[in-house]
């Protein structure tokens, strides 16, 4: 059963069609009722009882007569004037009970009208298709049949009136909607370049709309803009950093390998080899996607080889395993989507001995699947383990291997950067861990 939740419409234009219609309906509906229905109904018994002095007089006549025939002849003379047709006896078709359409408002005001004036009617049938009403009459001389004509007893169903409006609701409705539609518009732009915006893509915006909305899209350039001055600057300071950081490293490399080769000198090397690495991994998650190009259309599948294949090279035992269906292309920045898998692969071979990439398409994102043998993650520390600089104590330590605890909070922050996420799990398969990295389609 539906909730009335579940019936709105979740679309902006859904939700406002709905703001627009339904009260254009409602009003038709009070109209129809309040007006057009009552003012007709009314009038029907208006003509109703006008109708019933007439039947009246008639019936007056009629009994009057000395015998059936006499009595017949004296209301047939004063019945042809007032459009009745008069049957004695009473014909085949006349009623002995009500009979009226279930929809026909204004036959029950007949049929209620004339049973309060007429106390010897015994049946009225107002439902016929060709508009005559039948009516029996019980007299001294048995049932009298009267037929007349609907016209004189109600007025004719407003059709003109309800066509008229009808249209009118619906031209109106149809401009409405036009209208609408353009004050809709800016903010699906909006929305658009904000989504586009979060991907790391830019594409062309102008604010317009009404005052709320030009507001609403002036507010979203500028943040966008200091957002993208903020990355330059970074980019700028980046490239400065890690020029000052490795220079140093070289001459260190360089003095070391004219010193003879010792252990003391293997150690420095090293060092100077993991400092090498731990400043990678800083200026990597710093960086995040400022400096690198922006998204184009990807094979999805065909990345994910090269990366299984380079885990491969490097003595890894790692598999891609068969893919269900067509894995449409993608729009991604490669290198970073690139960049999160190898830090998944890579994590998942240094605490296990097999990993295994999948990929699988849903209705909204594209999601690979990195599992492993290895002891995976506590439940109540996988949040934790997303965190930057954070190293697990337990028995997996996701950075470990001279790591400093970025390598899952770097593939995290690609994952949103692409409209998806990357979550940790148990591998039903492997029983180690599994971690799902999505980007949106």
């Amino acid at each position: 059963m539906f909730t009335v939740k579940e019936l709105i419409p979740r679309g902006i234009y859904g939700r406002a069609a709905l703001i627009l219609i339904l009260p254009i309906v409602m009003i038709q509906l009070i109209v129809s009722t309040a007006f057009i229905q009552r003012h007709f109904e009314g009038v029907t018994e208006q003509m109703t009882r006008g109708v019933a002095l007439d039947l009246a007089f008639v019936l007056a006549e009629f009994n009057s007569g000395s015998h059936a025939q006499d009595a017949l002849r004296r209301a047939r003379a004063v019945a042809g004037p007032l459009q009745v047709t008069l049957t004695l006896p009473a014909g085949a078709e006349a009623p002995t009970m009500e009979a009226r359409a279930f929809y026909d408002v204004s036959g029950r005001a007949i049929i209620r009208t004339l049973r309060d004036s007429l106390p010897d009617l015994v049946g009225a049938d107002v439902s016929g298709s060709d508009r005559i009403v039948h009516l029996r009459f019980a007299t001294r001389f048995g049932d009298l049949q009267a037929d007349l004509s609907r016209k004189r007893l109600s007025a004719s169903n407003p059709h003109q009136l309800l066509v008229i409006m009808i249209l009118a609701s619906v031209l109106m409705t149809v401009i409405a909607y036009y209208f609408l539609r353009r004050q809709l518009r800016p903010i699906r732009q909006l929305a658009s370049a904000a989504e586009a915006f979060g991907r790391g893509e830019r594409i062309a915006f102008k604010a317009r709309g009404a005052l709320e909305v030009r507001a609403a899209g002036r507010a979203f350039l500028d943040m966008r803009n200091r957002i993208e001055r903020q990355m330059e600057q970074r980019t700028l300071m980046l490239s400065g950093v890690s020029h000052d950081l490795r220079t140093p490293l070289t001459r260190m490399r360089l003095g070391l390998s004219f010193l003879p080769e010792d252990d003391e000198v293997k150690g420095l090397k090293e060092d100077v080899a993991q400092m090498e690495r731990l400043v990678d991994e800083f200026l990597t998650f710093v960086r995040g996607d400022a400096i690198e190009g922006g998204a184009e259309e990807t094979d999805a599948l065909t990345l994910a080889g090269e990366v299984v294949e380079a885990a491969r090279r490097g003595g890894g035992e790692a598999a891609l395993l068969p893919v269900e269906g067509r894995v449409p292309p993608v729009r991604l920045r490669a290198d970073s989507v690139r960049r999160a898998l190898e830090n998944l692969i890579g994590n998942a071979l240094r605490h296990g001995t097999r990993a295994e990439l999948s990929l699988r398409v849903t209705a909204h994102h594209l999601i690979f699947t990195v599992e492993d043998d290895g002891p995976g993650i506590p439940e109540d520390r996988r949040d934790e383990a997303l965190r930057p600089f954070t190293r697990l104590e337990a028995a997996r330590d996701p950075n470990r291997g001279g790591g400093v605890g970025l390598g899952l909070s770097i593939a995290a922050d690609i994952a949103r950067g692409h409209g998806g996420a990357l979550v940790l799990g148990k591998s039903a398969r492997l029983g180690g861990l599994k971690a799902e990295f999505s980007v949106a389609l």
